[in-house]
Order: structure tokens, then C-alpha cells, then sequence
């Protein structure tokens, strides 16, 4: 391996003085064990772009170099900048830049991948909008989430979890957790366990996003009212009846968010559009 001979990221951290900044939601994944996992579930990457969101000291980076990635490493935080940059690869890019506003598809051609340990905070912002994305710019997304986000994102109609995240992800790839990791696994631990998503997508995503978001919106934010009730405002902005919208695709106004399938909020979607 191209690091065996350089010192663990725990003694690099702490002869640096480094440290987890909590405002910026880091927890950093150390194990070499588990990076070299992370990195296999998007193999081969032999010529593939890979995009890794707040990479912090490098330990995935390092897996995915290994693994014979083109790497752009996007760290926000600038004490890890030159950290990075001293991993001597003609492999890696490092960009000081804030991730939520960076154009991966822009800066990396295709094929390209989305790897990464994901900083908590904002996590789910970055997700909603890379599948939201027209077109779908990545071939594979493999990401690091708070267990209980990660659940949210693969659940099925009726599920606890299923809401908005779910149907989103869902309309556009097939999604999957590859496996758990306990707080133990980080430094420093968080509150909560975590799960490592993989996203595929789906031969033809869903393309009427926005229409999509405005539905799932609307019927989640109140979830435990009827639909009836929940998108009555959202009809009345596009100037329509509320149970002409919902006998239209044949779902019963009486119905919660949580009953309908991913394919039945498409359905609310594509007519909102025709209306």
C-alpha cells in the first residue's frame, strides 16, 4: 500500500495539534479496515473520477488513491488543506472550497463517483441535491450517514422512516445500505451509530423533480393529516381542485403520506404538471 510506510492519522493528528471541529459536523474515520471496505464497495476505480466531500485528515482518500481513484478531495476546513495536499499522488486534487456550492460535474468529467464520509450537518442537503440534479451527472454515490438518515433514505412505503428523503432518492436510484458502523468506529465517537449508503441509478430516473419536491413537501410536512388536507394549499397555488388532483390518480383523499408509493407521488407530480 502506498501509506504503510507513513505514521497512523491518530499520531499525525496529534502531533499537528488537530482536532474535530463540531460546527462543522466532523467525525473522522481512522480504520484503515473500514476506508479500504468503503472504497471497495464503488470498485473497480481503476480511471474513475471520484469527488470526496470534507476528507478531513485523508484516511479515505488514502483508500481510494489505493484503489487507483482520480481523487478531488473538497475540505472546507482549512487546516486539513495542506494536510492533504503533502499525500504525494499525481492521482489527487485538493480544493479549499464549501461543498454545497461546488459543481462536481463541471470540475471532474465522466464517469465520476461521489465517495465520501459526510459531514453530519449538513449531509442531507448535499444528497437532495445531487439526486436532484438534471441530468444525474454521477455514476455511483457511496456515502457515509447518520444510521437513522441512512434508514430514511432506503425506506419503503409503510416504513416508520419513509418521507420525503425516500421518495426523492428512490424516484432516481436504487438505494441500499452496505452496512453499520458504531460511534466506537469514529474519532471522536458521535451520539449515534452510522450507515454507509449506496446509491445507483436507476436506468431511467425520474425527471420531474421540482414538481416532485413541491408534492412530497407539502403531503410530509404534515404527514399525520389526510392529503386532503396536507397539499389543499399546494393545489390552490397551481388553481385546481384538491380532490379532482387526487381521484385523477386514483388515490383516495382520505390516504397519509406514509401509505403512498414512491410511483403514487410521481403520479401526484406528473399531473400537477398537467394541470
Amino acid at each position: 500500500m502506498l501509506w504503510d510506510s507513513e505514521p497512523p492519522l491518530s499520531d499525525v493528528l496529534k502531533a499537528r495539534g488537530l482536532w474535530a471541529d463540531k460546527k462543522l459536523g466532523q467525525h473522522f474515520l481512522l480504520d484503515r479496515n473500514i476506508t479500504d471496505k468503503i472504497a471497495g464497495l464503488a470498485a473497480p476505480l481503476e480511471g474513475i473520477h471520484v469527488a470526496e466531500i470534507g476528507p478531513g485528515p485523508g484516511g479515505l482518500t488514502r483508500s481510494l488513491l489505493d484503489a487507483g481513484a482520480q481523487v478531488l478531495a473538497i475540505e472546507t476546513d482549512p487546516r486539513f488543506v495542506d494536510l492533504l495536499q503533502n499525500l504525494q499522488s499525481d492521482r489527487l486534487q485538493v480544493s479549499h472550497a464549501d461543498a454545497l456550492k461546488f459543481d462536481i460535474a463541471k470540475a471532474l468529467p465522466a464517469p465520476r463517483k461521489i465517495i465520501a464520509n459526510l459531514p453530519y450537518n449538513v449531509g442531507t442537503k448535499m444528497l437532495i441535491n445531487w439526486v436532484s440534479a438534471q441530468p444525474i451527472f454521477w455514476e455511483q454515490m457511496v456515502l457515509m450517514f447518520q444510521k437513522e438518515v441512512a434508514e430514511r433514505i432506503v425506506a419503503s412505503c409503510g416504513d416508520k422512516a419513509y418521507g420525503r428523503l425516500a421518495v426523492l432518492c428512490q424516484s432516481v436510484a436504487e438505494c441500499r445500505i452496505a452496512f453499520d458502523l458504531p460511534a466506537s468506529a469514529f474519532t471522536p465517537p458521535p451520539k449515534v451509530d452510522s450507515a454507509v449508503v449506496v446509491l445507483q441509478p436507476l436506468e431511467k430516473p425520474y425527471e420531474n423533480l421540482k414538481a416532485l419536491g413541491e408534492v412530497t413537501q407539502a403531503a410530509f410536512g404534515q404527514r399525520r393529516k389526510m392529503l386532503r388536507r396536507s397539499l389543499r394549499n399546494l393545489a390552490q397555488k397551481h388553481g385546481f381542485s384538491i380532490d379532482l388532483w387526487l381521484t385523477d390518480c386514483d388515490i383516495n383523499p382520505a390516504s397519509r403520506p406514509e401509505t403512498l408509493t414512491v410511483e403514487e407521488f410521481q403520479k401526484l407530480a406528473n399531473r400537477l404538471l398537467k394541470l
